[in-house]
């Protein structure tokens, strides 16, 4: 009877190291079918990066410069006009220094968490793609654009998104790349905090686009930086442009780790 048991048993556990093991190879295949597709969009945005030497601008008729865009900057856009051929949901990119966050960036109101769980390709996929929440108007645009992106395990989407816990990355990474189409720009940092969602406690910071008024758009500032997790002695008045990165944070139940940033010259 014990013989049979231990046999039993024996049995048991084989079976559940063989399903972790299907689940961890599974994953990993996942995972590693996940970055071949970025990287590909990567590849062609890099090369637009680096195939433009900086120029001077151009001249007019009486020999004073002509404000333009960088031809470097020109060439990038003109990538993302690639891309947005493949897949016109793509609205911009996202860039943050320092981590793995080098994503399109996606919009789709009518069907608002389509890229939740489909690649850039729209295939299912558990790894999604960032976008930008429905109620936002990427066209006016919205005084808070608000983008959402995956905590995942191999450290893609918006992980990296997790090194501003810590004040000293933030102190050499103050800056967010958001750009659109038809304009690249840079994001400076006004506040990092963690809240949780889906409950009466949390801060629905997921509601605040627009602000009515000055004074709705320093109440939603203040709350944001009441929850900050250090200072970064930066603030935001009504008129500033607004991107707010949205991740899972695991130390509460429905967490969120939340970066806040300002549009800048």
């Amino acid at each position: 009877m014990k013989k049979k048991l231990y046999i039993l048993a024996m049995v048991v556990c084989l079976v559940v190291f063989c399903v972790s093991a299907f689940q961890l190879i599974r994953y990993y295949l996942e995972a590693r079918e996940s970055d071949k597709g970025f990287e590909q969009l990567t590849a062609i945005v890099e090369q637009a990066r680096q195939q433009v030497p900086i120029e001077q601008e151009p001249e007019t008729e009486d020999g004073e410069e002509e404000p333009g865009i960088d031809p470097r900057d020109q060439a990038i856009l003109d990538a993302y006009q690639e891309l947005h051929q493949q897949n016109e949901d793509m609205i911009g990119w996202i860039t943050v220094e320092g981590t793995k966050v080098d994503y399109p960036v996606m919009y789709t109101p009518e069907n608002p968490n389509f890229y939740l769980d489909h690649n850039f390709e729209k295939e299912e996929d558990r790894y999604g793609v960032p976008y930008v929440a429905e109620h936002c108007d990427i066209e006016k645009p919205s005084d808070n654009l608000i983008i959402y992106g995956h905590h995942m395990k191999n450290g893609s989407m918006f992980t990296g998104l997790m090194n501003y816990r810590d004040q000293d990355f933030y102190e050499e990474h103050k800056t967010i790349q958001f750009d659109t189409l038809e304009e690249r720009a840079q994001y400076e940092i006004v506040t990092v905090f963690i809240t949780t969602v889906y409950d009466e406690v949390g801060f629905r910071y997921y509601e605040f686009t627009d602000a009515q008024d000055a004074a709705e758009f320093d109440q939603y500032i203040d709350q944001c930086k009441r929850l900050s997790l250090y200072d970064t002695g930066v603030t935001a008045e009504y008129g500033d442009k607004l991107i707010t990165l949205s991740t899972c944070e695991y130390s509460n139940k429905n967490g969120r780790l939340v970066v806040v940033a300002k549009k800048i010259d």
